[in-house]
């Protein structure tokens, strides 16, 4: 079963769609598998990480924006390259375990959408399998 997800982001941010991936798996109504999250985006991707302390989402950002940091030598039109690194860096998806209808994550991780090119009119799908 294929669900499709639209997200609005106003900023380069980390959004928690931990809730959206468990209403996918909820309506699919299939008790053990994996759920595939999958972003169709070129500079936004899909990551697990912490989602208990909002300082971590914070240190994320500033590290990627460290390790790809805007430059004049650049050659792409749109001026977005390091927005395109960072989403190569993140990646377009992840595959998380379902056991008994309830995702299998660690106490502390959540399921995010990584926005690097805002503002944008998003979506992702979510497989399950």
């Amino acid at each position: 079963m294929l669900y499709e997800f639209n997200l609005e982001t106003l900023r380069e941010d980390l959004y928690d769609i931990t809730p959206l991936v468990r209403e996918a798996l909820g309506k699919s109504r299939i008790e053990d598998g994996i759920a595939l999250v999958y972003c169709p985006h070129t500079t936004a991707g899909i990551t697990i990480n912490e989602n208990a302390d909002p300082d971590v989402i914070s240190d994320l950002l500033l590290g990627l924006d460290k390790a790809f940091p805007d430059r004049r030598e650049f050659r792409h039109v749109e001026g977005n390259s390091s927005a395109h690194l960072k989403a190569t860096a993140v990646g377009s998806s992840v595959a998380v375990i379902f056991n008994q209808g309830r995702l299998v994550l660690g106490t502390w991780q959540g399921i995010y959408f990584c926005e690097f090119d805002p503002p944008r009119r998003r979506k992702f799908y979510v497989k399950i399998i």
